[in-house]
């Protein structure tokens, strides 16, 4: 208490001895008050703004997708748009999974699908030998893609060793997209090829 008296005390005495007539001390308080009252509105002012944060804009990123045609023995078979990079069992699973009497073994389930792409499902059923066949009766030129074991076994030249690695090739790399594909597997040269390219079809 006795530090404000005194500073008081020391602000009256320096205001006293000021050498301004009493018209210019009436105008420097004039002036002080109205740069406190400024001061104070600029203080008040600024801390009454509402800080607003910058609106989020979410971003999206559009996911790759490829078209498959999937047909054969499904319960839906139809044309699907599935994310990229998707399986062949993806694809059969989009269009209602395997129907009954599905052959799954002929075709690889685990294999990545490529855009434009048809998945074919294999339909079979036990003979009374119990021996495992095609329940669709082909005519003309078989299609190597769907073409079953015995069926490209007897293509002329092609015996089971071959027809097996045919059957895998389709497996690990997918369908054929031309017939000339068929050179790719090991066992079919130009020859060979030339001897039953006319009884083949993609």
């Amino acid at each position: 208490m006795n530090h404000i008296t005194q500073a008081l005390e020391n602000i009256r005495s320096w205001w006293y001895e000021l050498h301004y007539s009493q018209v210019q001390k009436r105008a420097l308080l004039i002036i002080s008050a109205l740069i406190l009252i400024i001061s104070s509105l600029i203080v008040v002012r600024g801390s009454s703004h509402e800080v607003v944060a910058p609106p989020i804009v979410a971003v999206q990123i559009s996911v790759p997708e490829i078209i498959v045609d999937v047909t054969g023995a499904v319960n839906k078979p139809g044309v699907y748009t599935l994310p990229a990079n998707s399986r062949v069992i993806d694809a059969v699973k989009a269009a209602g999974d395997s129907a009954p009497g599905a052959d799954l073994s002929t075709i690889n389930l685990a294999r990545t699908l490529s855009d434009g792409e048809q998945v074919f499902v294999d339909a079979t059923v036990i003979n009374n030998s119990g021996v495992r066949v095609s329940k669709t009766v082909h005519s003309g030129p078989i299609n190597i893609n769907r073409a079953t074991l015995s069926q490209l076994d007897s293509l002329d030249g092609i015996g089971p060793v071959i027809a097996r690695r045919i059957i895998e090739y389709r497996k690990v790399n997918g369908p054929f997209l031309t017939t000339e594909d068929l050179q790719k597997v090991s066992g079919i040269g130009t020859a060979k090829f030339a001897q039953i390219k006319s009884k083949v079809r993609v």
